[in-house]
C-alpha cells in the first residue's frame, strides 16, 4: 500500500500519511476534473488539508469559487489554537514578573 500512496502523492507522501493519521480520516484526490476533462484543484482537499471536518464548507450548496473563497480566507484551527496558546503563555508570564 506504500508503494501506491508513493506513486500517487511523490514526495509529499510522508507528510500525507501523517495528516491522515492525525485527521484519522484519508486524503480526498487533490484535483477534480471539469465537464471540459481539465483538472482543477479541489476544494474537498483544501478542506482535508486545513484540518476541518468533512463537508465543513463543501456541503453547504456552495459554489466551487466561494468554497475555496471561504477556506482561503479562514484560518487554520492548529494555527489559531497554537498562536492563542502562546499569547496566554506570555500573558501569564507577564503578570507573574
Amino acid at each position: 500500500i506504500e508503494s501506491l500512496r508513493s506513486d500517487k502523492w511523490g514526495q509529499y507522501a510522508p507528510a500525507i500519511a501523517r495528516w491522515e493519521a492525525v485527521l484519522g480520516r484519508p486524503a480526498p484526490a487533490p484535483t477534480e476534473t471539469t465537464a471540459k476533462g481539465a483538472q482543477r484543484l479541489w476544494s474537498r482537499f483544501v478542506e482535508w488539508m486545513m484540518g476541518l471536518p468533512a463537508g465543513w464548507v463543501t456541503d453547504l450548496g456552495l459554489t466551487r469559487n466561494d468554497e475555496l473563497k471561504i477556506l482561503g480566507n479562514g484560518v487554520v484551527r492548529q494555527q489559531a489554537a497554537a498562536a492563542t496558546r502562546a499569547w496566554v503563555c506570555d500573558m501569564r508570564a507577564e503578570r507573574a514578573a
